[in-house]
């Protein structure tokens, strides 16, 4: 079994992609840009803009690039088949998939067989509904599962194509897509807005994009920080995403790494939800052994309530700890939003489908303010 650590998290791989394309047909007068926050939308937002002609700086408080959530998630490439419950992060999410696909054609992966099924009696929808839903919105599905997948107590299957993201081409795509605009292991103290701009430490920009999800500056929606617990699997290349929906499921889906599986459950992943980041970081820093064993041992009876040989298919590796911010509310809304206070914009999304969305946004302020 390759390492961990090193497979999904160090960022040696195959160099910059030469297809990966970047619009290039907006045009703006020659701004500075100051990005705080080196995940996927801060890395996407501020090679773009450079890309058309702003100065950009990146500023990133670990040593690497998507680092914190952005590397610590199921990596899976949205389509919308997760949002039955909300219009318009579906359909953000539909759009953002094709775009993705187009712009970074070598930063995700196919999933041979990629399954979304309804349970019989656990789910908020009825497959014919949810099925009804997903034909309404344009994505493409087919009926059934392949021969030989053994899935237990559910109402109806389909397959979907959704891709799995490849963390280690992303790095090293952006790394180069962002040479000499990176302030890699560098955690910003100040943030000051002065008469033609804003200084971050003391630097000057035009504009600055806050890319920390409400890790450094606060959103302008209420919000919770979840610490969160997936768990790292081993098991047969070849064996297919399962996505459990629509409701408190769970989730089985691959990595980058062949043979490297994650397991997600809704009711069973998050270690609490907090009012502030800091409070969040802590309680993932802090997650005992005997909280992931426990963990473990419920969404481990969770899937295979559906999937019944999971045990027998499935070797625990470990587990992956991150915080994710979301939205305050039952609701099911993940979309992309761009606020502004200022010259400060704030990004906030559910999902990384929907990156196009927050540079066009950006773009369009900027613009608005020129």
């Amino acid at each position: 079994m390759p390492n961990l650590e090193k497979e999904l998290h160090n960022g040696n791989g195959n160099g910059t992609n030469g297809n990966t394309k970047i619009e290039k047909d907006v045009s703006v007068n020659p701004h500075s840009l100051g990005v705080i926050g080196g995940g996927w939308y801060g890395c996407h937002i501020a090679a773009t803009l450079r890309a058309l002609g702003l100065r950009v700086k990146l500023f990133e408080q670990h040593k690497r690039l998507l680092h914190e959530a952005s590397g610590n998630n199921q990596f899976r490439l949205h389509m919308g088949f997760h949002y039955a419950r909300h219009s318009g992060t579906r359909n953000q999410s539909r759009d953002g998939f094709m775009r993705f696909v187009e712009h970074y054609p070598e930063l995700s992966r196919i999933v041979p067989c990629n399954i979304y099924a309804v349970p019989t009696q656990d789910s908020l929808l009825d497959y014919n509904t949810y099925k009804a839903i997903m034909a309404s919105s344009g994505v493409a599905f087919t009926e059934g599962a392949p021969p030989g997948i053994h899935i237990t107590n559910v109402d109806g299957i389909m397959c979907v194509p959704e891709r799995v993201l490849l963390l280690s081409k992303a790095r090293a795509y952006f790394e180069a897509a962002l040479k000499g605009a990176l302030e890699l292991g560098r955690k910003v103290s100040s943030i000051q807005e002065v008469d033609d701009g804003v200084l971050i430490d003391g630097e000057h920009f035009d504009f600055v994009v806050d890319a920390t999800w409400g890790h450094y500056m606060d959103l302008d929606l209420q919000v919770i920080y979840e610490a969160t617990l997936l768990l790292y699997y081993e098991g047969p290349p070849e064996f297919p995403a399962v996505t459990l929906v629509d409701g408190p499921l769970a989730s089985v889906y691959p990595t980058e790494v062949p043979g490297l599986f994650t397991l997600s459950s809704v009711p069973h992943t998050p270690l609490g939800q907090f009012k502030t980041a800091a409070e969040a970081r802590a309680a993932r820093d802090d997650v005992s052994p005997a909280t992931i064993s426990a963990k473990r041992a419920l969404m481990e009876e969770q899937i295979m309530h559906y999937l019944p040989t999971f045990l027998e298919t499935f070797r625990y590796i470990g587990p992956q700890l991150a915080v994710k911010t979301k939205p305050l509310g039952a609701y099911d809304d993940r979309s992309c939003r761009v606020s502004r206070r200022g010259r400060v914009f704030s990004v906030m999304s559910g999902k990384i489908d929907t990156i196009f969305f927050a540079h066009e946004r950006i773009l369009s302020l900027i613009d608005d303010e020129s």
